[in-house]
């Protein structure tokens, strides 16, 4: 579907998803290192719930979808994406100039005891999905820009942020932000961000209005999305 997206920011592996992922989430080899664009979105997409949010029904909330961006909603995970071109390493392939994308810390086999163990675990994970492989060449090294607490929907998360260099094609900033569910304390959320450094590509502002504006999800009449 046009809503699938390679890096940056390769969305998670998900449960059903058919690139390279089993049957409960797991990471799949290859599957995410600039990927064949299949299957990297949501598994089973959704209807958005509310207008101007992408919602992830597992995790339980929604993260808004900017000007200019698509957003996709799943049952689990959700995904923002902006800026579709051929992938610099692969022009067969679909990179995107921004891609936000979140789904339970479970589902993306992450495990860990708080949100900034999970985050800071994540990140290179994160990084090499999102501009790794062949869409970019290797990451040739990296700097942090940003790795501190933050409260995000009502809850203390942790967020990392790199700036990585590449071998090919745009370095790209990336960042892994973790925090708990609004709808269960103990299950654990992460939202994978990767923007390209290039004129065409989103500011970083975008990111944090974003993030800044993630909330939880409005509950359907039928119950979906789990009641606190």
């Amino acid at each position: 579907p046009d809503t699938a997206a390679s890096s940056p920011s390769a969305a998670p592996e998900l449960p059903g998803a058919p690139d390279g992922g089993d049957k409960d989430g797991g990471q799949g080899g290859e599957g995410n290192d600039g990927g064949n664009g299949e299957g990297q979105g949501p598994e089973q997409q959704l209807p958005p719930t509310e207008p101007g949010f992408a919602t992830d029904l597992a995790a339980g909330i929604s993260m808004p979808v900017p000007k200019g961006w698509k957003g996709t909603s799943g049952a689990v995970g959700a995904g923002l994406t902006t800026g579709e071109h051929a992938c610099p390493g692969d022009t067969a392939e679909t990179c995107v100039r921004g891609g936000v994308f979140s789904a339970p810390a479970a589902a993306m086999k992450l495990t860990a005891g708080n949100p900034e163990e999970a985050a800071k675990k994540d990140i290179t994970v994160n990084a090499t999905e999102s501009y790794g492989g062949k869409s970019y060449g290797k990451i040739t090294s990296h700097e942090e820009l940003k790795s501190e607490a933050v409260t995000v929907a009502g809850g203390k998360g942790y967020v990392v942020r790199w700036k990585v260099v590449t071998e090919k094609g745009d370095d790209g900033y990336v960042e892994s932000l973790v925090f708990p569910s609004p709808v269960s304390k103990n299950m654990l959320v992460v939202v994978r961000s990767g923007f390209d450094i290039n004129k065409d590509a989103p500011k970083l502002s975008v990111l944090d209005e974003i993030t800044g504006g993630i909330k939880a999800a409005s509950v359907g009449e039928d119950g979906t999305g789990g009641e606190v």
